[in-house]
């Protein structure tokens, strides 16, 4: 029996999101493949909120969490929508920590067959030539690793 191809695509919600989205879709489509697409909130991030917040009693810092992975979920699905409204054969997944680590860990989970990345994603100061995450993936990954870069349009 065949294996199904999984391809995982890193999604971070910036302005270049859909471009990786649309892409991976094309991919998937392509190669008759299922689709997951991947966000990691960012454990400085978390930080912090968790800071800032401290000494608020009405903040609850694991219903802000729920939240946030119930936000990006829906948007996950809102630019899948946009792209290809008939995708069916795509999961969400949002895991929280240090986004390389996060997707290395979803790579090992989810076994995909490779991953799509952005070579530029929410930071527009840092690492303006590659992403830092893509970076660090670019060294650990254990499987193929195709870059979209940015202003990226266009499908074969």
């Amino acid at each position: 029996m065949a294996q199904t191809m999984k391809i995982m695509a890193a999604v971070d919600l910036s302005d270049y999101s859909a471009t990786i989205v649309r892409y991976s879709v094309w991919l998937t489509m392509k190669l008759d493949a299922e689709l997951v697409l991947v966000n990691v909130i960012n454990q400085r991030d978390l930080d912090m909120v968790q800071r800032t917040m401290t000494g608020y009693e009405a903040f609850s810092f694991p219903n802000y969490l729920t939240e946030q992975v119930q936000y990006r979920e829906t948007k996950m699905k809102e630019i899948i929508e946009a792209v290809y409204p008939d995708m069916v054969n795509c999961s969400y997944l949002v895991q929280t920590g240090i986004p390389y680590r996060e997707l290395l860990t979803a790579i090992e989970n989810e076994k995909p067959s490779m991953v799509v990345v952005g070579t530029k994603g929410r930071s527009n100061l840092a690492d303006v030539v590659v992403g830092s995450t893509a970076r660090k993936l670019y060294r650990r990954s254990p499987i193929p690793l195709l870059t979209i870069p940015a202003g990226f349009n266009e499908l074969p």
